[in-house]
């Protein structure tokens, strides 16, 4: 492809860079906060009802010797909200505004949740300008297939949470994200944080909108990397049968907050990653 992958810090300690430079898609604000720097850049992307400032010990780990830049997905955060599309293809034209904007160059995307499809999309959208992404508790059943059984219960609950969000939000969070050692204080922040998002927008944002992972990721023809907690197991196999790639860094006993429950564990597990590429 002919980039060049480097690690090397071009400063000896982490610092904010100057951002005078607004980003926007299609007229719609993106937040987005940008440290260090570096030849490669790790660009994290947050997931459902929560915003950038998830990644906060990331930002600190790896700014040191990489560009780290952190956006909130217009809709969540401090992002705007001034449209009506808010599909997996419309959050990958988000991302990809970040990287030409900001002129980003041998970008690792880091999709947390929802966003490991977004930044799927936005990968295979510029290939030339991503070195990988790394999903994070995500893709835990690439090209299954999906049952009528499964559908008409998804839609259920997309049907259910138009008409009580809060409870329905509460209840995925509480019986499916979270796990027994899940601080309480990373439990309430992540509820405060959904309890104020636009609700509207948050229920489009994961309806179905017919994102075919498989497809993306043939046409990426990246190796897929993942950091997923081990409570829910990551089946492999359909990636295997269809040829695709992929290295997975499991944490120990987490929720759905890997980055937030065992910072120092997801770090290490990026840094292999990083190493990874490096060869």
């Amino acid at each position: 492809m002919g980039l060049q992958f480097s690690c090397k810090p071009k400063t000896t300690e982490p610092s904010a860079n100057n951002q005078p430079k607004k980003v926007s898609d299609k007229g719609v604000n993106i937040a987005y906060s940008d440290t260090g720097k570096g030849d490669t850049t790790l660009l994290f992307v947050h997931g459902w009802a929560i915003n950038r400032s998830y990644w906060s010990e990331q930002v600190k780990h790896f700014s040191n010797r990489y560009r780290v830049v952190t956006m909130d997905l217009p809709g969540f955060g401090e992002s705007g909200k001034n449209r009506n599309d808010w599909t997996t293809r419309a959050y990958g034209d988000d991302v990809d505004s970040v990287i030409m904007q900001l002129g980003l160059k041998n970008v690792i995307l880091v999709g947390h949740s929802m966003s490991g499809d977004i930044v799927l999309q936005a990968a295979a959208n510029m290939p030339g300008n991503i070195l990988a992404i790394v999903g994070v508790d995500n893709f835990k059943s690439v090209g299954a297939k999906t049952t009528a059984a499964d559908s008409a219960n998804y839609l259920k609950a997309i049907n259910e949470m138009r008409q009580h969000f809060k409870s329905v939000a509460f209840e995925w969070f509480n019986k499916g994200l979270f796990y027994k050692t899940t601080a309480d204080s990373i439990k309430k922040r992540i509820l405060a944080d959904v309890a104020k998002v636009d609700t509207v927008i948050a229920t489009k944002a994961v309806e179905d909108s017919g994102f075919d992972e498989v497809k993306q990721l043939k046409k990426l023809n990246k190796k897929l990397y993942l950091i997923n907690s081990d409570v829910i197991p990551t089946d492999t196999a359909y990636m295997k049968a269809h040829k695709i790639p992929f290295m997975v860094k499991y944490i120990n006993a987490t929720g759905h907050y890997p980055m937030n429950e065992k910072p120092d564990d997801f770090n290490r597990a990026l840094e292999g990653i990083i190493g990874d590429l490096k060869k």
